[in-house]
């Protein structure tokens, strides 16, 4: 899987190691990048390549290792170091200011005149050349926010470029953009890789890595698990080390408990999306079944969740619950209806860490009665009471901030608040993400019990063995697009991977 790649490597990291508090960020990490090629850099979350990456442009100090340009060896602490080693990098979110013009944004701080002042003859000439490097041609006065997101990118790699640059780093870089606009970029990109630019894409679309990338190194959990030219690795084998698992293995022994989908159906998406985020998918959620959502990072699990939600507004298809289609979707449309949601970021979009678990378990069942309509005080501690000892939750009393929890408890007062407002239809992103193996089990085992009292849960996960293991029958995405669903008897680690890879294409 690491075959030698002639020729001097632009960069080269060896032995690569950042620990933070409690956590081994990257363990002893190996990665070489060649000039004029595209090196794909992969991994689920949490897998170190942010944190690598990071410590190539230097934002971050590494704790051990050493860094290689051109074979030679440099220290690395600030980003402007990086830059002035020709190292730079161009991020998924736009950096550039939209009420700037282009001009402003391609030459903030990099261009002066006599005595400190500006000159907009140079800033101009500069930024004119910035673009024609790039074959861009648009006015250079205009502020950049009036350009569509794509030319933003490329105005944010123009920036990025110069004489000097030797590195390019490109995280996301197509995240928000259209088939057209992504073509147009990777035009960009091989221009850039044949004037000998080492190319580093950080991407979810294995579909773009297959088609722009040469090499490919995949991180897991702080450790390299495989580094070798792209077409010599195929889609399974590709998956199988992202995701940490050969295939063949045995299969979850839940199998044998699965449900039929003979439940009736509370919920039904049809033709639902929406233009740039979700391709329009067809969906069903019954009473008493568990309906499993796969597929890598950013293939979209969390936008299908979002969407039947309410928190993302569709612009495509029909959304119908019980009591019929519903009009104009939202979080407190569907909690009166019924629903819950648990969001994958528990601490952004799921807990408020002041406040205490009594106040975080009646939030959804104060928004579902409304504002006025106060919970009385008793009542709050009875439900709240009453959730600490259905799920288990860890905690002297209800009045502990919930910040103060463990992760796995945390993860319990998100399910007991969404269970308090007594839903018919449950909605958990990422239900385990964070939490150590003994409440990993302990939530796996409660969404079960929650599928035998006739609840409709759809789970969306990106560990394999969750999905397996909590579902009646899976949904899988790959690219923003629910590409089928497998059934019942068929729910095994095997099929979920060779669903998410597509056809085999030739490479194994």
């Amino acid at each position: 899987m690491s075959p030698e790649t002639p020729g001097q490597a632009r960069v080269e990291m060896r032995a690569i190691r950042k620990v933070f508090p409690g956590v081994r960020a990257l363990d002893d990490v190996d990665l070489r990048i060649f000039p004029g090629e595209v090196h794909a850099l992969l991994g689920e979350n949490g897998a170190g390549k942010s944190t690598l990456i990071k410590i190539l442009t230097g934002a971050l100090l590494r704790d051990g290792g050493e860094i290689l340009l051109d074979g030679r060896p440099v220290d690395v602490r600030s980003t402007k170091e990086a830059q002035g080693l020709g190292i730079s990098t161009v991020f998924q979110e736009v950096n550039l200011i939209p009420s700037m013009s282009v001009t402003q944004n391609l030459t903030l701080g990099k261009t002066g005149g006599r005595f400190g002042m500006i000159s907009w003859r140079r800033a101009r000439a500069e930024a004119q050349a910035k673009l024609s490097r790039l074959g861009v041609k648009i006015d250079i006065d205009q502020s950049l926010g009036s350009y569509s997101v794509a030319m933003q990118q490329l105005v944010a790699i123009a920036r990025a470029l110069d004489d000097e640059t030797r590195v390019l780093v490109l995280d996301e870089p197509t995240a928000s953009l259209d088939a057209d606009e992504t073509a147009a970029l990777f035009g960009i990109i091989r221009d850039l890789k044949a004037k000998g630019i080492a190319i580093v894409f950080i991407t979810h679309f294995l579909d773009q890595v297959y088609e722009i990338s040469d090499r490919i190194s995949v991180l897991r959990n702080g450790l390299l698990v495989g580094t070798g030219p792209t077409s010599e690795i195929s889609r399974q084998q590709l998956i199988a080390m992202m995701l940490g698992r050969e295939l063949g293995e045995v299969e979850s022994a839940y199998a044998a408990h699965r449900k039929t989908g003979e439940g009736a159906e509370v919920l039904t998406a049809r033709g639902l999306g929406r233009r740039r985020t979700l391709k329009p998918f067809d969906l069903t959620l019954r009473a008493g079944e568990a309906v499993g959502l796969a597929g890598l990072l950013g293939s979209g699990r969390t936008e299908v969740a979002k969407l039947l939600f309410g928190a993302i507004r569709s612009d495509s298809g029909v959304l119908s619950l019980e009591a019929g289609p519903v009009r104009h979707a939202s979080p407190r449309r569907s909690i009166v209806a019924g629903m819950a949601f648990c969001p994958e970021d528990r601490k952004a979009e799921g807990l408020i860490g002041e406040l205490s678990i009594r106040e975080n378990i009646v939030m959804s069942m104060q928004a579902k009665g409304g504002w006025l309509r106060k919970i009385p005080r008793a009542d709050q501690e009875r439900i709240a009471d009453e959730m600490i000892r259905a799920l288990a939750i860890a905690t002297p009393d209800a009045e502990k901030p919930v910040s103060q929890l463990s992760g796995g408890n945390q993860q319990k007062v998100v399910l007991a608040r969404a269970l308090a407002s007594r839903p018919r239809i449950m909605l958990l992103d990422e239900p385990t993400r964070g939490i150590d193996v003994g409440a990993h089990a302990e939530i796996i085992l409660l969404i079960r019990r929650l599928c035998d009292q006739g609840l409709a849960l759809l789970v969306a996960s990106s560990e394999l063995d969750e999905v397996v293991a909590a579902s009646d029958r899976v949904a899988v995405m790959r690219d923003r697009e629910m590409i089928g669903e497998i059934a019942s008897g068929a729910v095994t680690r095997d099929n979920i991977i060779r669903m998410i890879a597509g056809k085999d294409d030739g490479r194994g």
